[in-house]
């Protein structure tokens, strides 16, 4: 498994976790953040996988 989609992975749930804080304590910010911080995440396991898929 590439480094790429353990960090992507990571990422989104980071992203997850700030994009529901954000919206229990009113933030429109940290939920912005939080959705594109989940987007850089998915883009990066997607780059993780096609790494691991050209090493196959």
């Amino acid at each position: 498994m590439d480094k790429d989609r353990i960090a992507g992975s990571a990422k989104q749930v980071e992203g997850t976790v700030k994009e529901a804080v954000g919206k229990v304590i009113g933030d429109a910010k940290l939920v912005a953040d939080g959705k594109s911080e989940k987007v850089e995440g998915k883009i990066q396991n997607t780059v993780g996988g096609i790494k691991d898929a050209l090493k196959e």
